[in-house]
């Protein structure tokens, strides 16, 4: 499992000229699984996601949480984390997890972060999504669960 978490002052997610999903602060998470991923690698990945300190103090230092800053999550479903460029020109996705698994992943995901207590937009799973964001910082971190759970 990967995840891209990007701080956000605000962001969107529109599909066909709709706004799907909407915060004003907090973490825009772009969200993607390979073929061993399961609940418990979530469970991990989603615990990870809530308890880093990625948020400036009033000192300046990095050490607050989403929970302290009362920040929101956007959430993104996107497969192309796990294309890989290591032979020839175009992207292969061999490394994805099948789009019906991946969905059921996903929706999990995000189950565990609205049960702990946060405000979870989201994207379509599979739709042709535009992201607007404004990053802050830009501070953007990623997370991969065979780097820290491996």
């Amino acid at each position: 499992m990967r995840l891209i978490v990007q701080n956000s002052l605000k962001a969107s997610c529109e599909v066909n000229n709709k706004i799907v999903g909407e915060i004003s602060h907090g973490f825009v998470v772009l969200v993607a699984f390979t073929l061993d991923d399961n609940e418990e690698i979530v469970d991990k990945m989603a615990n990870k996601l809530l308890t880093m300190r990625v948020f400036e103090d009033e000192n300046g230092k990095t050490n607050l949480s989403l929970k302290d800053v009362d920040g929101e999550i956007l959430s993104i479903s996107q497969f192309t984390l796990y294309g890989s460029l290591k032979e020839g020109r175009r992207p292969s996705f061999v490394n994805a997890l099948e789009p019906k698994r991946a969905k059921e992943l996903y929706e999990y995901f995000n189950l565990l972060l609205e049960k702990a207590g946060y405000k979870v937009e989201k994207g379509i799973f599979g739709a042709d999504m535009k992201i607007s964001l404004i990053n802050n910082g830009p501070f953007t971190t990623i997370l991969d669960s065979k780097e820290l759970f491996s």
